[in-house]
């Protein structure tokens, strides 16, 4: 079984990841390991506001991360890119020449940050374990194709708000019926609401169908593609 070990900013982001990689590969039997942050079932709603980019780039710099690796055939770091220009992120959305920087363009820097992080002899023996899923600017827009079939679905700013509105007023495709969701998710807790928004990408044709529309969704699913991974479903052992 191919394990994959997730080091996000959240118990949120988890659980996105998680519904794209069944979507992706088409089966519910991936086997994940939250590394950062961890999961405790007895004080859930601690653990549901511990987080963030500061413990991502702590975590990626410290031995626990490189011991990880004994244990798991990949790594996925996620991490947003909402506030790369705070002090310590240090990553600006501008080039030299003050033009905005495309999403793969900062995706771009945002991995050479981490490569630095991490050590760069570390990382390149082990750069085809590490899987990046940098959202750009927050994992929210990666659910927004799932709601949204004009312009708003490739969003890569104010994601959270725009997706809000569509699920406290609006409506979800579903199985080719209308749902009525009626609630509003936050970067922090919801863990049950961020399950049942992304749900939807479980399914590998609407995966396939939405991924392409916002641009750092695409380029994580094109990191995936490119490790040309394969998961044996257990009925086949």
């Amino acid at each position: 079984m191919v394990t994959f070990g997730l080091v996000t900013e959240g118990h949120t982001d988890q659980v996105v990841i998680e519904n794209i990689l069944n979507g992706y590969f088409n089966t519910h039997d991936i086997e994940t390991k939250k590394l950062q942050p961890l999961w405790d079932a007895t004080d859930k709603s601690r653990i549901e506001s511990y987080g963030g980019w500061t413990l991502v780039f702590g975590y990626c710099k410290s031995e626990i991360f490189r011991n990880a690796f004994l244990f798991q055939d990949y790594i996925i770091i996620q991490i947003d890119t909402d506030v790369s220009e705070e002090k310590h992120y240090d990553i600006s959305k501008r080039d030299k020449n003050g033009k905005e920087l495309t999403p793969s363009e900062l995706i771009q820097k945002v991995t050479e940050k981490f490569r630095g992080l991490i050590g760069e002899e570390f990382f390149d023996a082990n750069k085809d374990k590490i899987i990046f899923a940098i959202s750009v600017d927050s994992i929210e827009c990666w659910l927004l194709p799932i709601y949204y079939k004009d312009k708003k679905k490739s969003k890569i700013t104010n994601c959270l708000g725009t997706l809000n509105r569509e699920l406290q007023n609006g409506e979800k495709r579903k199985n080719g019926k209308r749902e009525k969701k009626g609630f509003t998710i936050g970067k922090k807790g919801h863990s049950d609401y961020y399950e049942r928004v992304s749900k939807f990408y479980c399914e590998k044709k609407n995966l396939m169908k939405c991924y392409k529309e916002n641009p750092s969704l695409k380029i994580f699913i094109q990191e995936l593609e490119k490790r040309d991974i394969v998961i044996e479903d257990e009925e086949d052992f």
